[in-house]
Protein backbone atom coordinates (compact mmCIF):
# COMPACT_ATOMS: atom_id res chain seq x y z
CA UNK A 1 0.00 0.00 0.00
CA UNK A 2 2.93 2.37 0.53
CA UNK A 3 3.54 2.67 -3.21
CA UNK A 4 -0.10 3.54 -3.94
CA UNK A 5 -1.28 7.09 -4.49
CA UNK A 6 -3.31 8.22 -1.46
CA UNK A 7 -6.53 10.15 -2.01
CA UNK A 8 -8.88 11.72 0.54
CA UNK A 9 -12.54 11.02 -0.28
CA UNK A 10 -15.04 13.29 1.49
CA UNK A 11 -18.67 12.18 1.20
CA UNK A 12 -21.41 12.46 3.82
CA UNK A 13 -23.68 9.78 2.30
CA UNK A 14 -22.40 6.38 3.51
CA UNK A 15 -23.45 4.36 0.45
CA UNK A 16 -21.90 6.85 -1.96
CA UNK A 17 -18.73 7.00 0.17
CA UNK A 18 -18.45 3.22 0.09
CA UNK A 19 -19.20 2.92 -3.64
CA UNK A 20 -16.81 5.73 -4.63
CA UNK A 21 -14.12 4.35 -2.33
CA UNK A 22 -14.44 0.90 -3.90
CA UNK A 23 -14.23 2.45 -7.38
CA UNK A 24 -11.06 4.35 -6.51
CA UNK A 25 -9.45 1.32 -4.85
CA UNK A 26 -10.29 -0.80 -7.90
CA UNK A 27 -8.61 1.96 -9.93
CA UNK A 28 -5.39 1.35 -7.99
CA UNK A 29 -5.60 4.14 -5.42
CA UNK A 30 -5.33 4.01 -1.65
CA UNK A 31 -8.23 5.91 -0.07
CA UNK A 32 -8.63 7.75 3.23
CA UNK A 33 -12.21 8.61 4.11
CA UNK A 34 -13.98 11.54 5.77
CA UNK A 35 -17.72 11.80 6.34
CA UNK A 36 -17.93 15.57 6.82
CA UNK A 37 -16.00 18.77 6.30
CA UNK A 38 -14.60 18.99 9.82
CA UNK A 39 -13.26 15.44 9.70
CA UNK A 40 -11.76 16.12 6.26
CA UNK A 41 -10.01 19.29 7.41
CA UNK A 42 -8.64 17.39 10.40
CA UNK A 43 -7.22 14.73 8.06
CA UNK A 44 -5.46 17.20 5.77
CA UNK A 45 -1.73 17.11 6.27
CA UNK A 46 -2.02 14.20 8.72
CA UNK A 47 -1.68 11.35 6.23
CA UNK A 48 1.32 9.11 5.66
CA UNK A 49 2.05 9.01 2.80
CA UNK A 50 0.91 12.59 2.11
CA UNK A 51 -2.29 13.05 0.15
CA UNK A 52 -1.88 13.12 -3.61
CA UNK A 53 -5.44 14.26 -4.32
CA UNK A 54 -8.78 15.29 -2.84
CA UNK A 55 -12.23 14.19 -3.95
CA UNK A 56 -14.98 16.01 -2.10
CA UNK A 57 -18.72 16.32 -2.21
CA UNK A 58 -19.73 19.97 -1.98
CA UNK A 59 -22.73 19.74 0.33
CA UNK A 60 -21.58 17.99 3.50
CA UNK A 61 -24.32 18.86 5.99
CA UNK A 62 -23.48 21.20 8.85
CA UNK A 63 -19.95 22.54 9.17
CA UNK A 64 -17.44 23.23 6.40
CA UNK A 65 -18.59 22.44 2.87
CA UNK A 66 -16.51 20.98 0.06
CA UNK A 67 -15.51 24.43 -1.19
CA UNK A 68 -13.95 25.16 2.22
CA UNK A 69 -12.30 21.74 2.46
CA UNK A 70 -10.59 22.33 -0.90
CA UNK A 71 -9.44 25.83 0.10
CA UNK A 72 -7.93 24.48 3.33
CA UNK A 73 -6.27 21.63 1.43
CA UNK A 74 -4.68 24.15 -0.92
CA UNK A 75 -3.27 26.09 2.04
CA UNK A 76 -1.31 22.93 2.89
CA UNK A 77 -0.49 21.90 -0.68
CA UNK A 78 -1.10 24.59 -3.32
CA UNK A 79 -0.85 22.05 -6.16
CA UNK A 80 -3.13 19.34 -4.71
CA UNK A 81 -5.52 18.06 -7.39
CA UNK A 82 -9.19 18.47 -6.42
CA UNK A 83 -12.27 16.77 -7.84
CA UNK A 84 -15.61 18.11 -6.64
CA UNK A 85 -18.70 15.92 -6.81
CA UNK A 86 -22.15 17.42 -6.57
CA UNK A 87 -25.79 16.92 -7.26
CA UNK A 88 -26.70 20.58 -7.56
CA UNK A 89 -23.75 22.98 -7.13
CA UNK A 90 -21.97 22.69 -10.48
CA UNK A 91 -23.01 26.21 -11.51
CA UNK A 92 -21.02 27.63 -8.56
CA UNK A 93 -17.76 25.91 -9.55
CA UNK A 94 -16.30 28.71 -11.73
CA UNK A 95 -16.64 31.20 -8.87
CA UNK A 96 -16.02 28.98 -5.84
CA UNK A 97 -13.82 26.13 -7.06
CA UNK A 98 -10.06 26.17 -6.73
CA UNK A 99 -7.73 26.16 -9.77
CA UNK A 100 -6.62 22.72 -10.99
CA UNK A 101 -9.95 21.20 -10.14
CA UNK A 102 -12.68 19.35 -11.96
CA UNK A 103 -16.33 18.88 -11.12
CA UNK A 104 -18.48 15.80 -11.63
CA UNK A 105 -22.25 16.13 -11.61
CA UNK A 106 -24.08 13.30 -9.83
CA UNK A 107 -24.92 10.76 -11.05
CA UNK A 108 -21.68 9.92 -12.82
CA UNK A 109 -20.14 6.68 -14.07
CA UNK A 110 -17.44 5.03 -11.95
CA UNK A 111 -14.96 5.42 -14.80
CA UNK A 112 -15.54 9.20 -14.81
CA UNK A 113 -14.37 9.48 -11.20
CA UNK A 114 -11.16 7.54 -11.84
CA UNK A 115 -10.55 9.44 -15.09
CA UNK A 116 -11.08 12.84 -13.44
CA UNK A 117 -8.56 12.35 -10.62
CA UNK A 118 -6.11 10.56 -12.92
CA UNK A 119 -6.16 13.42 -15.42
CA UNK A 120 -5.34 15.92 -12.66
CA UNK A 121 -2.61 13.73 -11.17
CA UNK A 122 -1.00 13.36 -14.59
CA UNK A 123 -1.13 17.07 -15.41
CA UNK A 124 2.38 18.59 -15.54
CA UNK A 125 3.15 20.77 -12.50
CA UNK A 126 3.97 23.79 -14.70
CA UNK A 127 0.45 23.71 -16.15
CA UNK A 128 -1.10 23.31 -12.72
CA UNK A 129 0.60 26.45 -11.45
CA UNK A 130 -0.65 28.40 -14.48
CA UNK A 131 -4.37 27.72 -13.78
Amino acid sequence: MTDQVLLLLVEDEPLLRLASGDTLEEGGFAVAFACDGAQAIGALGNQDPPLAGLITDIRLGSGPDGWEVARRAREINPLLPVVYITGDSAADWPARGVPNSLILQKPFADAQLVAAITSLLNKPAANIADN
